[in-house]
């Protein structure tokens, strides 16, 4: 007598491969878990998605680390996809305007020295040969007695953007009539990343129909086939998903703890492992707010410094090989001196830092985001940027079922370890292009054995060309030519290139681009208000809806 197909176990895998995934679990909360369920449900409700639940399962006894306060620009698509007004952002979650960052001090340790790195692309990116320009010709030009004669005075990233300008002069995106989300220049946001974890809470609560559990998770209970079937918590009980996202932070409580993903460490390479963390208060209701992220460096590492608009988040983000606590505070402490007259008031938490990411980010049914699948520091924001573009690629491809999964999963671990692994290049290209030689860390960082091989590679072909889109196997990068442009020319690398393919811009026509850029910056420096008016506008008036 032949078994029932209910009783055959090939029919019973046969039935679980083609189970549509309906149930996501989110395991953690803080930033990456909240920014996680609002792309996801945004993105199923816009496709009225009827048939779907998202649960998110976070612990009351957890603290969120806190910090992470700068974003890319995709955080505006990313609240804007979420049905979010960018006025309520604002008012809620101290909200001010970045428009890139200020390196101070990274190249020769001179109180002089520094550089941006803009978030407006080059003029004249499309022809790939601005910059050659400005190395071959000497440019830019000004014009004296109707001649272009040339001005070497000037940044790179001051004659192909007027975005420095802008931000040395402490000037806004955009105006109180400009509507939300959109710019006059290039912007992303410091933020209040606590308040920022409780206004996504709320939204995603009230008006995306995110489930809500606060409990804490006591175990992870597999089905046979070895994928998560469900989550037990305290209170609640058993919690069960198709789909776990696991968003527990450093803990990497699903796919580092339970599914033991090994760990790659790239402290060979970054070097700093801790950072001390303080809120500074402004002097007065009329201080200026930096329109830029500030980052400086000291003899072991750097200090960022984020102007929002209630207060400064400020921090010495360090090497203890190098360095030891004590030092590492006093120099933020002598840092903050001259603008702050209550230091021994102000609160210092210390945050270690492990460098590096999970070898897989999608294992089985287990996918995690944010702190749980790795963190490198926080140079250059990459870290909110990560949470953003794992989460929209999650909610992009959503497996239909579990036979799809796996397929998902194999894309977004290579795609994910790509990115990875192209953003630790780009950190460590801030770090060995230094001239300082007044510490061991900044002369162990030009070491060529802590430098990747992807790194020597494109530093290698940069020396003859100058960095290219076409120089990534990726149609889009986490950090395009463009922000390796600024870098490099920024910190003062040499580019020998060649006068062949200058054609496509002529010398005239070359001056006249550059031209077009010391123009906009003086308009844009007459007609753009400072950060605080136009954050005192908002406050009260609003921005004009999409």
């Amino acid at each position: 007598m032949s078994k029932s197909l209910a009783n055959n176990p090939i029919d019973e895998q046969h039935q679980q491969q083609n189970k549509t995934i309906e149930n996501i679990v989110i395991v953690g909360g803080g930033t990456a878990g909240w920014i996680t369920a609002g792309t996801l449900a945004a993105k199923l409700n816009k496709q009225h998605e009827k048939n779907f639940s998202i649960t998110l399962v976070e612990s009351a006894n957890v603290a969120p680390i806190g910090v992470g306060e700068g974003t890319w620009p995709t955080m505006r698509r990313t609240l804007k996809n979420m049905g979010i007004r960018e006025t309520d952002f604002i008012r809620q979650c101290h909200v001010s305007f970045k428009q890139g960052a200020k390196f101070c001090q990274w190249v020769t340790g001179k109180q002089d020295d520094y550089y941006y790195h803009p978030l407006m692309l080059p003029e004249g990116g499309e022809h790939d040969n601005l910059a050659a320009h400005w190395f071959n010709i000497q440019f830019p030009y000004h014009q004296a007695n109707e001649e272009w004669v040339p001005n070497q005075a000037l940044s790179f990233s001051m004659c192909l953007s007027p975005q420095e300008a802008i931000c040395q002069a402490g000037l806004a995106p955009k105006l109180i009539t400009t509507a939300e989300y959109d710019a006059v220049a290039n912007y992303a946001y410091h933020l209040d990343a606590g308040r920022f974890s409780k206004f996504l809470k709320q939204h995603c609560i009230s008006q995306l129909n995110v489930n809500h559990i606060v409990d804490d998770v006591i175990a992870i209970n597999n089905d046979d086939s070895g994928d998560i079937q469900c989550v037990t918590t305290a209170k609640s009980g058993d919690v069960y998903g198709e789909l776990f996202i696991d968003c527990s932070g450093f803990k990497s409580l699903l796919l580092g703890e339970h599914y033991q993903v090994p760990f790659k460490s790239c402290k060979d390479i970054l070097f700093v492992d801790n950072a001390i963390a303080v809120q500074v208060p402004y002097e007065n209701e009329q201080s200026p707010i930096a329109s830029q992220t500030i980052s400086t460096a000291q003899t072991a590492g750097w200090i960022w410094d984020i102007g929002l608009s209630s207060r400064r988040g400020v921090g010495h983000v360090y090497s203890s090989k190098y360095i030891s606590e004590q030092t590492a505070i006093a120099e933020l402490k002598q840092y903050l001196a001259p603008s702050v007259s209550n230091i021994d008031e102000l609160t210092f938490r210390k945050i270690p830092i492990n460098p590096g990411y999970r070898e897989q980010f999608w294992h089985r049914n287990c996918v995690a985001v944010g702190l749980s699948a790795g963190f490198l520091e926080p140079l250059e924001a990459s870290a909110l940027l990560l949470v953003e573009i794992s989460a929209n690629m999650i909610a992009q491809q959503l497996p239909a079922n579990r036979a799809c999964m796996d397929i998902v999963a194999k894309r977004f671990n290579q795609t994910f370890t790509y990115r990875w692994e192209r953003i630790i290049d780009f950190l460590k290209l801030h770090y060995m292009l230094t001239q300082r030689d007044d510490s061991q860390f900044w002369i162990d960082n030009r070491h060529p054995d802590t430098i990747p091989q992807s790194l020597k590679t494109l530093l290698s072909l940069w020396k003859y060309h100058i960095p290219s889109d076409n120089d990534f196997i990726h149609a889009t990068e986490v950090f395009p030519a463009a922000s390796y442009q600024y870098v490099l020319y920024g910190m003062g690398f040499k580019t020998k290139a060649s006068h062949r393919g200058l054609a496509d811009t002529a010398q005239k026509d070359a001056a006249l681009l550059f031209q077009k850029v010391a123009s906009d910056t003086s308009q844009l420096s007459a007609h753009l208000m400072s950060n605080r008016e136009l954050l005192k506008l908002i406050n009260q008036y609003g921005l004009q809806r999409v």
